[in-house]
Formats: structure tokens, C-alpha cells, sequence
């Protein structure tokens, strides 16, 4: 068949694989012989060609500009660059939403749909499995006394959720996984814990909080 005989397609196709037409086999046949098995001198497809000289082009494009300007085209200068960039983005991120990284002003919340999104919380991030549904304590203390170990009060509850209590204790840091105003939210909901009465509460620890 002709290649005027061919569709459009059928001769872009050809023309990039220079394939050879079935039946045609004896005229690329070669002297090679093994065991019977004859071989065939087909020709690299130009795809392939192109690519491989195009891969070969910017290979050497990108070694000379290594050499000639080592300033731009450097990986630890790139990667200092792109960490500066990156640090510079969450400083600015950080300036344009303080109400979730500026914790010093932060207050207890009285909203009644913040403190269900913190009792929400305290059921979902897995403060019951220590301190129980009604917070009356298990592994970890009583939320319901007056005693504390670290401190209560809305900024020492609020930075034992984000920093975590003590070493070996197994309350870890919450502030790499839940944001500022769902930890404020959680800390208010606990302070609502006070004062309750629940079903099997734990003795006290630590020392009475009389502070805020």
C-alpha cells in the first residue's frame, strides 16, 4: 500500500515509527541467523530519535549554564532560596490571619456554638480515652476539680493542648494538628467542666488553682 493510499493519521503514525508493512519482511531480512530465528533491520522510530537528541540538547544546555552562571543554576542556592520564600509566605499568612496564630489575647469563649464545637472536639481527638466523656478522669487527671498539675486557667489549659503535658504522660502536642480556634474552643469547653459531677471521678492531683 502506498503511502497516498494511507489515511492522514495512518501516514502521521508511519511517518513516526517508519514501521514496515506486514508481508514485507524478506526486504530488511538480514545474514543473521539463530537457530531459525532470523532478524530484521528495522530502523529506530523518529519518536524515539528526537527525543534522545532533545534529552541530549538540554544535557548539554543545562551543564554549560552549571559552569557559566553557578549563582542561579545551583540546587543548595535554589533550595536556600525556595525555604526563605516559603518562610516569608507563612510570616505574611500569619500577619493576615492573627485570630489563628496570635494566642497572647486569647479568652475564654462563651459562645454556645464554641463550646459544642469544643465538647465536639473533646470527644473526636480522643480526650475521653484518658479523661472520659464526662472528664472525670482515667489515664489522665480529673477535669472536673479544682486541682491542677500544671496550672489551670484558660492560657495554661490552652498551652498544655498545644505544647502537650508532661514528658512520658502521653498527652501530646494538638497545635501541628488542630488550629487555634478549634484549641480555644476545646480549652473553654473544659473550663465548662468545672465544678460537674461525674460518674466515677478521679482523686485529685496536683495543686488547687485559684488563679483565672
Amino acid at each position: 500500500m502506498s503511502n497516498n493510499e494511507l489515511s492522514f493519521w495512518k501516514r502521521i503514525i508511519k511517518s513516526l515509527t517508519k514501521a514496515n508493512e506486514l508481508g514485507q519482511e524478506e526486504d530488511i531480512m538480514t545474514d543473521h541467523d539463530y537457530d531459525g530465528i532470523r532478524e530484521l533491520d528495522n530502523v529506530l522510530p523518529p519518536w524515539w530519535l528526537y527525543g534522545f537528541y532533545i534529552t541530549i540538547a538540554i544535557s548539554i544546555y543545562y551543564t554549560i549554564m552549571v559552569f557559566a552562571d553557578p549563582e542561579n543554576y545551583n540546587q543548595e542556592n535554589e533550595y536556600v532560596a525556595e525555604v526563605a520564600t516559603a518562610k516569608a509566605e507563612i510570616e505574611q499568612y500569619k500577619k493576615d490571619h492573627p485570630e489563628l496564630y496570635d494566642d497572647a489575647n486569647l479568652v475564654a469563649l462563651t459562645d454556645p456554638a464554641d463550646i459544642a464545637k469544643g465538647k465536639e472536639l473533646f470527644a473526636s481527638k480522643t480526650c475521653t480515652a484518658c479523661h472520659l466523656a464526662d472528664g472525670g478522669g482515667g489515664i489522665g487527671p480529673n477535669l472536673t476539680d479544682e486541682n491542677w498539675i500544671l496550672g489551670g486557667g484558660f492560657k495554661n489549659i490552652f498551652n498544655i493542648i498545644s505544647k502537650g503535658g508532661r514528658p512520658g504522660k502521653g498527652m501530646i502536642a494538638w497545635e501541628g494538628t488542630i488550629n487555634q480556634k478549634e484549641r480555644q474552643q476545646l480549652t473553654s469547653y473544659i473550663l465548662t467542666l468545672k465544678g460537674t459531677t461525674p460518674a466515677n471521678p478521679k482523686a485529685p492531683e496536683g495543686d488547687v488553682w485559684k488563679g483565672e
